[in-house]
């Protein structure tokens, strides 16, 4: 069973950056998609991110031209690159594995956004 490790959570203040990594253990290549998800305190867990395997992105209009997501198939690694952030940012970020029949999911990063 092919495990996601997220790293590159942390805090940082209004208008910083910081750099998502997910590292899978084992192959992504077969993946339909892997993305990044988040959730804040009381939400709902919301994508933020996706890529395909065709190299397809889609994004949440909220990170839109803010935030990047990129993989690295040969290092197993999807990215998500995060500028300017804001306090709405703040929140657990996950990341995901779409494998067709199941999604499988990394335990979270914690990011904090600080004003």
């Amino acid at each position: 069973q092919v495990q996601l490790a997220e790293s590159g959570g942390g805090l940082v203040q209004v208008g910083g950056s910081l750099r998502l990594s997910c590292a899978a253990s084992g192959s992504i290549l077969s993946f339909n998609a892997m993305g990044w998800y988040r959730q804040a305190p009381g939400k709902q867990r919301e994508l933020v991110a996706r890529i395909f395997r065709s190299g397809t992105t889609n994004y949440a209009d909220s990170v839109k031209g803010r935030f990047t997501i990129s993989r690295d198939n040969a290092k197993k690694t999807v990215y998500l690159q995060m500028n300017s952030l804001k306090p709405e940012d703040t929140a657990v970020y996950y990341c995901n594995a779409d494998r067709f029949v199941e999604d499988l999911w990394g335990q979270g990063t914690q990011v904090t956004v600080s004003s």
